[in-house]
């Protein structure tokens, strides 16, 4: 519990700045919306204009782009899974290689406590910083969307459309702890974080321009399709069972190389 309550206190900063940064980001967009759809044969005269495989790179659909579900998952969810994705990267590259990189992991490993003790405390820190982020957002998204709404719509649907945030992060947490225990030393976490998410993000634009279907597994970005969701009330069940196998088996296989590797001393 004190490794826990250690790990979720030093985590604490950055979890303010990334729930307040989703916020504004959620907001900002959402403002947008009133007016966007006040003057939407206007902006589909201009979106005309552009190639129809810029448009599905971009994730637009003309036939929901102008309502609020449709909005807030094309347009305001994009920027906000690739934010949302840096953070929960930085966190999970973060979780060990932090240790070495502050010469503070024999000291930790001194303590009475098992290598798995450690993970689980670390691991328990940075899933509950995600759900506080993830608790903030929706409630700021949800109040926003009240207020700029200018029809009524599902609220269930955009829970569903909303919670994806959560589960991509969760990917991307995974990844990043599977990273750290693998690499001896990582000096920054940062630079591995934007070059994996941006180089993730920039396949699900690859994935929805051509209309490939199969690479959809290879990003992340592309497990949760807003259009899909918005149809169909639910989650496509092959994409969300293989984001579920991989999220637990890369979190297993850190726990064992983990539990294995060695420590070098300062």
């Amino acid at each position: 519990m004190n490794m826990f309550l250690h790990e979720l206190k030093a985590y604490r900063k950055s979890t303010l700045i990334w729930t307040c940064s989703l916020i504004s980001v959620v907001l900002l967009f959402l403002a947008m919306f009133p007016a966007m759809s006040k003057d939407a044969a206007d902006f589909k005269k201009m979106l005309d204009n552009y190639s129809p495989a810029l448009v599905k790179a971009l994730g637009f659909s003309f036939d929901s782009l102008f309502s609020l579900l449709g909005f807030y998952s094309s347009v305001t969810l994009m920027y906000v899974l690739l934010c949302g994705s840096i953070q929960a990267m930085n966190l999970g590259t973060s979780i060990i290689s932090k240790e070495v990189r502050d010469k503070t992991a024999d000291f930790l490993l001194t303590k009475p406590v098992s290598r798995m003790q450690i993970m689980t405390a670390k691991l328990c820190a940075v899933i509950t910083s995600l759900v506080i982020t993830n608790v903030f957002f929706i409630a700021a998204a949800s109040l926003m969307a009240s207020v700029v709404q200018t029809e009524a719509y599902d609220y269930k649907i955009f829970l569903l459309v909303s919670l994806p945030l959560f589960f991509v992060q969760l990917m991307f947490m995974s990844l990043g702890i599977i990273i750290s225990v693998l690499v001896p030393k990582i000096r920054s976490v940062l630079p591995i974080s934007l070059g994996t998410v941006f180089g993730f993000f920039i396949l699900s634009m690859l994935s929805s321009s051509n209309g490939d279907t199969a690479s959809r597994f290879i990003t992340p970005f592309k497990y949760f399709d807003s259009t899909y969701i918005i149809k169909n009330s639910a989650y496509e069940a092959s994409y969300s069972i293989v984001a579920i196998l991989f999220i637990v088996v890369t979190i297993a296989a850190s726990y064992i190389i983990y539990s294995k590797k060695d420590i070098h001393s300062v």
